[in-house]
């Protein structure tokens, strides 16, 4: 049993990675952290660089943690987070089947991590090295709670949208009041 729940939270620790670094770095054939970012600013989810550094951190960083059996409830929140956010801004209007854009790939990675924080990370992880034993339902309904409410805290804390900044005026730009003769 170690060696196959070491496996599957290696393997869906490490698909999360992968694909936060596709966004991040450019890695693994993925476009990188502008192109993203233009790619969520043309879906909507504005601003795109913030949107784009978030989904990438959370899916890198926590499938990181998740892959390692580090801080698994924390690492299993950033990702059920991510999963959901993504299924309520992108998937769910497309319908289920992955085939057709719908959310069942995003469903299965945010109930894996929804089943880790469940079950722990088990005994081949540096949670149990270091003594960190945190799981069970009541661990996995936090780490839900908090992965759905994150992305909304997200939203209502910062900014809806990157300022504009205007060119600085010049001197040819100011128009100069003539004196007035009498």
């Amino acid at each position: 049993m170690a060696l196959g729940h070491t496996l599957f939270r290696v393997a869906v620790g490490g698909t999360f990675f992968a694909h936060g670094a596709q966004k991040l770095f450019g890695w693994f054939g993925g476009h990188g952290l502008e192109a993203t970012a233009g790619a969520f600013d043309s879906m909507g989810l504005k601003p795109g660089k913030r949107t784009a550094l978030a989904a990438g951190a959370s899916e890198a960083g926590g499938g990181a943690l998740l892959a390692l059996g580090l801080f698994t409830p924390a690492a299993s929140a950033a990702l059920i987070g991510v999963m959901s956010q993504a299924v309520r801004t992108v998937h769910l209007d497309k319908g289920f089947f992955v085939t057709e854009g719908g959310y069942e790939y995003n469903l299965i990675l945010g109930a894996s991590a929804f089943l880790l924080a469940d079950a722990g990370p088990g005994p081949l992880s540096l949670d149990e090295k270091l003594g960190i034993r945190l799981s069970g339902p009541a661990v996995a309904l936090a780490a839900l709670g908090a992965g759905l409410a994150g992305p909304k805290l997200l939203e209502k804390l910062a900014p809806a949208e990157e300022p504009e900044i205007a060119p600085a005026a010049t001197a040819q730009d100011v128009p100069v009041e003539e004196p007035a003769t009498v």
